[in-house]
This record gives structure tokens, C-alpha cells and sequence, in this order.
């Protein structure tokens, strides 16, 4: 059975995202949101290695309620630019929007614009600063369609995207990051939420030991997570990741 080597993933990916820039967009910083959890932090600190942290520009989106969770500490500790941008004021416009011209919003639309407003966000700041949106995404999340259309599953190339949940987690450790950071509790950050296992019906390890092979569930988180994986498949927009082979034969 092939294994995670996290050191070949690690410095593999840290190489991909310099080579990429250097192609793509040569002379470019890069923008990530920065949400306080793992994936945009271990995904900040590759960019920093990678390309230095003074071409990275870390940014806190807070929404209505919300707080920056860390976002501007893990800045100041990856020795990045930062920019906190509150949306709380555009949530409440749109809705006034909506009321005005006689709709009223679902929740799941309520849920969906701070994620959206958020990448907007990012792609403004990205183009009045010549930086490129970073897609934060991991593979256990794009997996079951755990993401926004156009919100937080876009970005001009996605470095951890081919990575697990628990393979992120392994790089963050690699990287020697902080563990309050890389091991925090996932949730979506949104006021009166829940954390994502919960939602879920299973663990981040359940998934991703099933993703990889290492392990089957129960048939019922089977096909749990297959029905997820089906039916949010169209979200799987094309975005550049890397693509080598970071596992090793046991």
C-alpha cells in the first residue's frame, strides 16, 4: 500500500507553486483569505515559502458577527502583508437589495453571499495590488462538494488541492506551524454553526482513509460520502494543481 511522504509532498508542492507563478504570472504576489483554520494557514505559509512571505498578502473577510480568528496573528507570524476587509455591511446591503425589489432570501442564499463576497474580495484586492488569487480547497473537501460555487472553491490555482484533509495537517506539522492553527477544530465560521464532522455524519480521517484505501466505514458513511461526491461533482471546476506522485510503496 502506498503511504504519504509529507516531505516529498511538502517540498514538491513549495517548488510547483514557484515554478507556476514564475510561468504564469512572473512577477505576480499572491492573495489568500486568511479564515483562521488550517488550510488557508498551511496554504499562506507554502506560498511564503515558495515565493518569500513580502510576495504574500494575507486577507481577513469577516462577516456580520463575525470575528478575524487569528487571521492578522497568523499574518504577523508568517511575516505577511495583511488586510482585514469586514463584508458585514455588503451582507446587509444585499438583503436590503432583495427586500426592495420583493424577494426574500433563502437561507442557503444568506449562507452563500459571505463566501462569494469574500472572493470577490480577494480578486480586488488581487488585481489592485498584481496578486493572484490562491484556491484554498483540500481534496477531502472538494471530495464531497464541501465548498461555495464561486466562492471559496475558486482561485487561479489550488496548491493543497490534490492533498487530504489529514495530508494538509501532516505538511502544516512538517512546516513546524503552530498546532492551534493546523489542528483547530474545522468549522465554516459562520455565527451559530456547528463544526464540519458534525455536519458531516463522519471524521475528516473517515473520509480521507476511505478516499485513499486504507479503510472502508460502514456502508451507510459509504454511501454517505459518495452521494455527497456525486452529487457536487459539478463544482469541480478547472483550476491549476500540481500533479506528482508524493506517496511512497510499502
Amino acid at each position: 500500500m502506498k503511504q504519504f511522504n509529507v516531505e516529498a509532498a511538502t517540498e514538491g508542492c513549495i517548488k510547483w507553486i514557484r515554478n507556476w507563478i514564475d510561468t504564469c504570472c512572473p512577477g505576480h504576489k499572491v492573495v489568500v483569505g486568511l479564515s483562521g483554520g488550517k488550510d488557508s494557514t498551511i496554504v499562506a505559509a507554502l506560498c511564503a515559502r515558495a515565493l518569500g512571505p513580502e510576495n504574500v498578502i494575507g486577507v481577513g473577510i469577516p462577516g456580520k458577527g463575525q470575528d478575524l480568528h487569528d487571521a492578522d496573528k497568523i499574518a504577523e507570524y508568517l511575516g505577511i502583508e495583511f488586510y482585514r476587509f469586514p463584508i458585514g455591511v455588503l451582507e446587509e446591503a444585499y438583503k436590503d437589495i432583495f427586500e426592495s425589489i420583493g424577494l426574500t432570501m433563502s437561507a442557503q442564499t444568506e449562507m452563500n453571499i459571505p463566501p462569494r463576497l469574500r472572493m470577490t474580495t480577494l480578486y480586488a484586492i488581487g488585481q489592485s495590488l498584481r496578486g493572484v488569487v490562491v484556491n484554498t480547497c483540500n481534496y477531502s473537501e472538494d471530495y464531497i462538494g464541501y465548498s461555495t460555487l464561486f466562492g471559496d472553491c475558486a482561485g487561479s490555482f489550488a496548491p493543497v488541492r490534490m492533498f487530504t484533509a489529514t495530508e494538509v495537517i501532516a505538511i502544516g506539522d512538517y512546516m513546524g506551524l503552530p498546532a492551534r492553527w493546523t489542528h483547530k477544530t474545522p468549522d465554516d465560521g459562520l455565527p451559530n454553526s456547528s463544526p464540519d464532522e458534525e455536519k458531516f455524519g463522519f471524521t475528516y480521517k473517515t473520509l480521507d482513509d476511505f478516499i485513499r484505501g486504507y479503510a472502508m466505514p460502514s456502508q451507510e458513511i459509504q454511501d454517505n460520502i459518495q452521494r455527497r461526491h456525486v452529487q457536487n461533482l459539478f463544482k469541480l471546476e478547472i483550476v491549476q494543481i500540481p500533479a506528482y506522485d508524493y506517496f511512497n510503496e510499502e
